[in-house]
Parts: C-alpha cells; structure tokens; sequence
C-alpha cells in the first residue's frame, strides 16, 4: 500500500529529555488518522518532523514520496498548533498570499478565497484586517489558508483548540469535505472524542512512544465494551430481571436523573440478543449499545489491565479534562 506519509523508528531528544522514542507510523493515502494522546505526549514533535520543521536524532522520514515535506511542500497543507497570520494584512490579501506561496495562481485564489471564507463562516471579511478578528476567527482564516490550495495532504495539530461549537462544527465539515474528495488527513489532538468521531485509524501514543496503531474498526471489535446503556420509561420499575439474565454479569446504577443504568455482558454474548430480552422485560426510554471510548482503551493499555494507581488516576483526569472541553463544544 502506497502512504502519503511514514516515520520510521524515529527519536527525538532535546537535552537530557526524550521526546520522540522509535515512533513509527504509515499514513495510506486517503486516509484520514488521528495522532492521538495527552498534552506533551510527543504528538507535536512528531508533526514538526514530518515537516521537516525538526529533524529527528535517528530514524527516517518520507512524505508523498520525499525525504523531507520541503521537497513536496507545495502539496501539504499545515494547521501548526501555534496560530499565526500577518495582522496587519486584511484577510482577503493574507489568503490570496498564502495561496501564492502554494503555487495558486492570482486569479484562481481570489474566486477561492470568498468561497472558503463564506465556508467557515466569514463570508465578507476579505477587506477587515487580519488584527480586528478574534482569535476563534483568525483560527478559521488560518485553517482556509491550509486548504485554500487544495492538498494532497493536510495536517492539522490541535485544530479545534479553543474553538466555539459553531467554528468546531464548520471546521469539521470542511475536514470531511477535503477527505471526501481525497486528501489525506492527519489529525493531532488530546480530545480522544473527536478522533472516536472523524477518524479510521488512530496512532495512540504515550511519552513518547507509540502505544496503539490500530483502525477504528478493529478497535471495536478488539475493546468491545461489551456494555449497554439503557433508562428503564418506569423509573420505579424492577430491573432484578435483567440481573438475573444468564449473560448479564453485572448491573449497575449511573447516578444520573434520568435513573440510567449500565449493562455489563459475560465474554461472548450476542448483545442483540440481550437488547432484546431488556426491552421485552422493563419497557425502555432508552436502550443502546455503549460507544467504544479511546480514552478507557488508552487507560487499559497505560495501566496494563492492573488497577488505578495514582499516576494512572493523573493521566485520566487529564484525559477527561480534554472530553469535557469536547462535551462543551458539543453542547
């Protein structure tokens, strides 16, 4: 299979500290993956040296058939972590510009630009200077001048940082819209939910090494949580039934006020088969499979399957603080 991008085995130091530590990752072309992990992982470091922006202490690194995304950048479209315009240029300009520097003809960028910036929600600011935009607009301005030349590939690190449910939403759909018409994405981000939601293939990693390489669709089966949810429509109603089930190996009470409950299934169970018994027995508000949760794939991975130790109690109180930045965005 032919990738628009690889690491491989790379390591990066800086100092006494080890960032990067024999990393290796195939991106196909068409793909769109996730680099996914907490803040200071090494997610970001890996991005700048697939931009040539580092260079690792060993290993290799290709890029749409290059040694170095320098030989190709004319085909990458890059969203770095830091935003970054000229302020004082008026947004119209600032694009056509960007789109010049990609090998956009004039003409063809500024038919474009208007296009794009009605795409993200800025339709008429062309003339406004890049400065009197705050800063969730001057994101969006950055994001159409990564896409602007239409690439091959787009990397985006941490795009939706900081970002309102409007520009979130926007953002996305013009992700979806790139990897629709066959660019490859690369997809930086600690909040595990927006990979569970856009990505195919994930590379999970963890100070600094690559923990998980793995499709969305694999990991569903490998993590099956083998868990449903459901709200009985009587909250009073006796749920001893669906715990006396022969593949019921545990029921538990979510503390919620809608009177929820979680399902655990025994290894090996037909969990359409258990929906149907549930339903039939306690009448439901709601009933449904739980959706797999990067973020208790990557606990079960970091710990082991051993039990909850304080550090790993750190790690997934930073990693809940990164789903409820995604919840709010959603809310």
């Amino acid at each position: 299979m032919e990738h628009a991008l690889e690491l491989r085995n790379v390591r990066k130091t800086f100092g006494a500290t080890l960032a990067v530590d024999a990393v290796s990752l195939a991106v196909p072309r068409g793909a769109l993956c996730g680099v996914i992990g907490p803040s200071g992982a090494g997610k970001t470091t890996c991005i700048r040296m697939v931009m040539s922006i580092l260079f690792p202490d060993s290993g290799s690194v290709s890029v749409l058939g290059h040694a170095s995304a320098l030989e190709a950048k004319d085909r990458i479209g890059y969203l770095p972590e830091e935003r970054g315009v000229y302020r004082k240029m008026r947004v119209g300009a600032f694009l056509t510009y960007m789109g010049q520097l990609k090998g956009v003809r004039t003409e063809e960028a500024a038919a474009r630009v208007p296009r794009l910036l009605a795409e993200v929600g800025l339709g008429g600011t062309e003339g406004t200077r890049c400065d009197e935009l705050s800063k969730g607009m001057l994101q969006r301005v950055q994001f159409v001048a990564a896409i602007l030349h239409e690439p091959e590939l787009l990397i985006l690190d941490e795009p939706f940082s900081g970002l309102d449910p409007v520009s979130v939403r926007l953002l996305r759909e013009q992700m979806l819209r790139a990897h629709a018409r066959g660019t490859t994405i690369l997809l930086s981000t600690h909040i595990m939910q927006y990979a569970e939601d856009l990505c195919e293939h994930v590379f999970m990693i963890h100070q600094g090494r690559k923990v998980l390489d793995q499709a969305m669709a694999g990991m569903r089966r490998q993590f099956d949580p083998r868990t449903i949810t459901f709200e009985p429509l009587d909250p009073s109603a006796d749920v001893g039934v669906v715990r006396a089930m022969p593949d019921v190996e545990r029921l538990d009470r979510v503390e919620t006020t809608a009177g929820g409950y979680t399902v655990t299934l025994a290894e090996g169970t037909d969990p359409s088969v258990v929906l149907a018994r549930i339903a039939a027995a306690v009448p439901p508000a709601r009933i449904e499979m739980a959706r797999l949760r990067l973020e208790d794939v990557f606990i079960r991975i970091v710990a082991g399957g051993g039990g909850l130790d304080e550090a790993t109690a750190a790690l997934r109180s930073r990693l809940q603080s990164g789903a409820a930045e995604a919840e709010g965005v959603r809310a």
